[in-house]
């Protein structure tokens, strides 16, 4: 008799499980987001080495290169890349941005940007104010996703008054967005 009641007791639960309906629930939700103006610069050559090459003091050129991200607002953006020789050339004797030996020694560079508007004319460095590398208007974007290249290069001249020796200066790149 209590196998019989046990087996009862069992197909009456296991008619029950069978017969239970599955119950779902959903729920939703809005997602929402603002994209803002952006700006990021990345200088992928750290060190430029400016080199005379061909004839007798011929100007030393060089190149840096960087990767920028840009996105401006779309009616009234503007953005820009800008450089200033935060550091002059170290060492007595040697070039010098800011105070330079001779008159008409100078620090010029020519831009390369795959956005925006690059310096379309050489342009001399300075060590009181930032000079342009690239403009950017209403509704800019780079390029590609990982960023887009653009580069500097230099150019200062070989005045025979500079003393041997080797000599640094430090530029510094702003990339903004508004």
């Amino acid at each position: 008799m209590k196998k019989t009641l046990l087996a009862a007791v069992v197909l009456l639960l296991s008619a029950s499980l069978a017969g239970a309906a599955t119950v779902t629930a959903t729920g939703t939700t809005t997602l929402s987001l603002t994209v803002s103006n952006e700006a990021s610069i990345t200088i992928t050559t750290t060190t430029t080495t400016l080199a005379a090459t061909g004839t007798t003091f011929n100007p030393y050129t060089g190149a840096t290169n960087f990767t920028y991200k840009i996105r401006t607002s779309q009616t009234s953006g503007t953005g820009s890349i800008q450089l200033e020789v935060t550091t002059d050339f170290s060492g007595t004797g040697g070039p010098s941005v800011g105070t330079p030996p001779s008159s008409g020694d100078a620090l010029t560079y020519t831009c390369t940007t795959a956005s925006g508007t690059a310096c379309s004319t050489a342009l001399t460095a300075s060590t009181s104010a930032q000079t342009s590398v690239a403009t950017f208007g209403a509704d800019a974007h780079s390029v590609a996703v990982s960023g887009d290249a653009g580069s500097v290069a230099w150019s200062l001249t070989n005045d025979p008054k500079y003393k041997t020796g080797t000599y640094t200066a430090t530029a510094t790149f702003t990339i903004s967005a508004a």
